[in-house]
């Protein structure tokens, strides 16, 4: 990735590096020209005039080349953190969901914002760094011309040199790693605990939390501290042994003048190379400023080597009914597998439920059905084509989604409504809004459709309805509903459910389903457990196992708790048969708590939304369903 944003800020790192090492050449010739003209003024050579205006000509040279330098390298810095940080976000947004999730929101911003900055400035770092090498090496050399003895001098403690910037280049990447991994916990705890801002209030735990978000702050200061002390400690040393080698140097130099060897010039010459030999003490904070980017480098990139979710050239078939096929399909996370050889088939235009309970793979099935994730093995197939072999644009026009917690993005309620690929038309916007209930409430805030986001007043149902009325905006072939309704009230789900069936174009709908109303309403139910298909089928053929009403903690009609135990979301622990009907019935239909249920119960009044309910059987034969043949709901709203 940083090899990327060289790439991108190339032209202006190469003008970047010739300039510096312009300015590099020019203070080198400086001491031999000042030198030159010096021997030439106390000869009183005609030349020296010449000379004089050479010397100023160099010296403005080296201003205007210290001018650009500094020029180009904030441009220079600003363009590579810009690209780093396009990238970055590119990046993320290209991986899988799941992939991305594995890096705290907190972390992910400290990466793209303060070390997509450090890392910004690694290109004029190192075209710095490089030339600031040759006023050190072009000096010595140039020690070495006028007298090697000079330049022996010198060499003599060049080791100790290296062996100094050797161990603060070490030192430095380590206390620079560590503070800034110190650095992305505080972020990524400070962010949990504002997402979480209401709970901690009602817990009362504030100070609890506050000392779990500094809880990394004394390593930060600790490491903070560190990268001073080696700052300081390679600054301290170089500090006395480059005095002394300069001393050293026009000591050796002095004697040579003494001795004829030299001139005053050329000792003027010696002295100012000497200087600038040692000049490589300051190559130490500049290599300390590369170590700290390309560490932040490596933090930015490491989420950025998340893999993409490809995308192929292909088409679906104009018409198709949305059928989707899943083939030997497998998902893995953290080495655990979460779906096992699933092999089903959702039949175009039908409602399939997907239950189960807790951990069983609803989600990861919901994911890899619209393709928000691709499977470890296996394949899947909308209408007869491979999901991983069509375009992007293709794929997201056909496939919808609304979620249990959507994120609205957008200036205003309306722009969030219209996010997508292709952008609805007003008039398509207010009755996907209608159908799922939303309208009414949109209407009533400050600028309606045209409130900003960041200033609507949502409750969480609310909030959901508008998720819904954005998937029902976009809907295609194949509508997919991940807990999408969970924050709704019975009847305002099942309003919803009839505006979808009536209002919204046709097409499958697969519905991660938690309440029992919404599995016997289903066309279909696909049962998984423990990442397997237990079994499909119609809701009223699957209700006989005890196992599957289970599920959703619905007691046995002999009184004791199905099997496998209650708990689930249908009724709570101990949801009674009876408890059961008047959910799938979904409107108030009288207290059933005490009904006795027999093998078919039919409600009064539910002809209205289809065939009669159906409760649960009798002991002996096992349970009938409480929604009929295919489940309750299937007549006049679909």
């Amino acid at each position: 990735m940083l090899r990327g944003a060289l790439r991108h800020s190339a032209g202006h790192t190469a003008a970047l590096l010739l300039c510096s090492l312009a300015s590099a050449a020019a203070t080198l010739a400086e001491p031999a020209v000042l030198g030159r003209t010096l021997d030439l003024l106390l000869a009183g050579d005609d030349r020296a005039a010449r000379w004089t205006a050479l010397c100023a000509a160099l010296i403005t040279a080296d201003l205007f080349l210290d001018a650009a330098v500094a020029q180009l390298t904030g441009v220079t810095n600003a363009r590579t953190t810009r690209r780093l940080r396009i990238r970055g976000v590119a990046g993320l947004l290209r991986a899988a969901p799941h992939d991305a999730a594995r890096f705290p929101p907190g972390d992910l911003a400290t990466r793209l914002t303060a070390n997509a900055a450090e890392a910004g400035t690694v290109p004029a770092g190192a075209a710095a760094t490089a030339a600031s090498v040759l006023p050190p090496l072009g000096g010595l050399v140039a020690l070495f011309l006028i007298d090697w003895r000079t330049g022996a001098a010198f060499l003599a403690g060049v080791p100790a040199l290296w062996l100094l910037l050797r161990a603060f280049a070490a030192d430095s990447s380590d206390s620079v790693r560590h503070y800034q991994a110190a650095q992305s916990r505080i972020a990524a705890r400070l962010v949990e605990a504002l997402a979480g801002a209401r709970t901690v209030a009602a817990a009362g735990t504030a100070a609890h939390e506050r000392r779990r978000v500094l809880e990394p702050l004394p390593e930060l200061a600790r490491e903070g501290r560190r990268m001073w002390r080696v700052y300081g400690r390679a600054v301290a040393r170089s500090g006395v042994l480059l005095p002394l080698l300069v001393c050293l140097v026009l000591a050796v130099g002095g004697l040579r003048l003494a001795s004829g060897a030299i001139g005053v010039g050329e000792l003027l010459a010696v002295s100012r190379y000497a200087a600038l030999a040692a000049g490589v003490g300051a190559v130490a904070g500049l290599l300390g400023a590369l170590v700290r980017g390309r560490a932040a480098a490596r933090r930015v990139a490491e989420p950025l080597g998340l893999p993409p979710l490809p995308y192929g050239d292909g088409a679906l078939p104009a018409g198709g009914p949305g059928t989707v096929e899943l083939r030997g399909v497998s998902v893995e996370r953290d080495g655990a597998a979460v779906l096992r050889d699933v092999d089903v088939v959702l039949p175009g235009g039908a409602r399939v439920a997907v239950v189960g309970r807790s951990g069983a793979g609803k989600s990861v099935f919901a994911s890899v059905a619209g393709r928000l994730t691709d499977p470890d093995a296996g394949e899947v197939l909308l209408d007869g084509v491979r999901l991983d072999s069509l375009g992007e644009a293709c794929l997201r026009r056909e496939v919808g989604y609304a979620f249990a917690r959507p994120a609205l993005f957008g200036a205003t309620v309306g722009d969030a409504l219209a996010f997508g690929v292709d952008t609805p038309p007003d008039g398509a916007l207010r009755a996907a809004a209608r159908a799922a209930g939303a309208d009414g409430f949109v209407e009533r805030l400050p600028a309606g459709y045209d409130t900003p986001t960041d200033r609507a007043p949502l409750s969480g149902g609310e909030l959901q309805r508008l998720g819904l009325a954005r998937a029902f905006a976009h809907t295609g072939r194949l509508l997919i509903l991940d807990d999408a309704t969970s924050s709704l009230d019975t009847v305002t789900e099942r309003e919803v459910e009839r505006a979808l069936a009536r209002d919204v174009r046709p097409g499958t709908r697969l519905v991660v389903a938690h309440r029992l109303s919404s599995a016997a309403r289903a066309d279909l139910v696909v049962w998984l457990e423990e990442g397997r298909v237990r079994a499909v089928g119609a809701h009223a053929a699957l209700w006989r196992d005890p196992e599957y009403r289970a599920v959703f903690a619905v007691r046995d009609p002999s009184g004791s708790d199905g099997p496998a135990g209650a708990g689930g979301r249908g009724g709570g622990t101990g949801s009674t048969c009876a408890e059961a009907c008047a959910e799938v019935i979904g409107e108030a239909v009288g207290d059933v708590t005490g009904t006795t249920c027999g093998p078919r119960l039919p409600v009064e009044g539910a002809e209205a939304e289809g065939p009669e309910v159906v409760a649960a059987g009798e002991p002996s034969a096992g349970a009938a369903p409480p929604g009929g043949a295919a489940g309750a709901g299937r007549g006049a709203g679909r």
